[in-house]
């Protein structure tokens, strides 16, 4: 089996495949820093879909969900969001836990492992 990097920078790689499976790193809202637990949220949500979609995967293949929120009273923020996005009947195991974020204009990160679709 054969390691694959993508969007690979010098600390990390937005997404490694191996076996089977696909390994996300954190997502942050990196396109709409500083703006609402929700925005942030769809933002990070569009850009797993992307990273998904771009080794073959999808929404629908998530094995496992970690969020991290700056806030953790803004759960239910962040889940209006996350239940709009997520397929019926795909839940993933997900675990979400009040962090210090990399900057302060993060609310949300979101790290992700995927089954792809080989």
């Amino acid at each position: 089996m054969q390691i694959e990097r993508y969007e690979t920078g010098k600390r990390m790689s937005q997404a490694v495949t191996y076996g089977g499976f696909v390994f996300l790193a954190g997502q942050v809202a990196i396109d709409a820093p500083g703006t609402s637990v929700r925005e942030q949220t769809t933002n990070i949500l569009a850009r797993i879909t992307r990273l998904l979609e771009s080794v073959g995967s999808n929404p629908t293949r998530i094995l496992s969900a970690t969020i991290w929120l700056a806030d953790i009273s803004e759960f239910e923020e962040m889940n209006i969001v996350w239940d709009a996005w997520m397929p019926p009947g795909h839940a993933p195991a997900r675990a979400t836990v009040e962090a210090r974020l990399a900057g302060p204009e993060f609310a949300v990160e979101i790290g992700i492992i995927a089954a792809t679709g080989n």
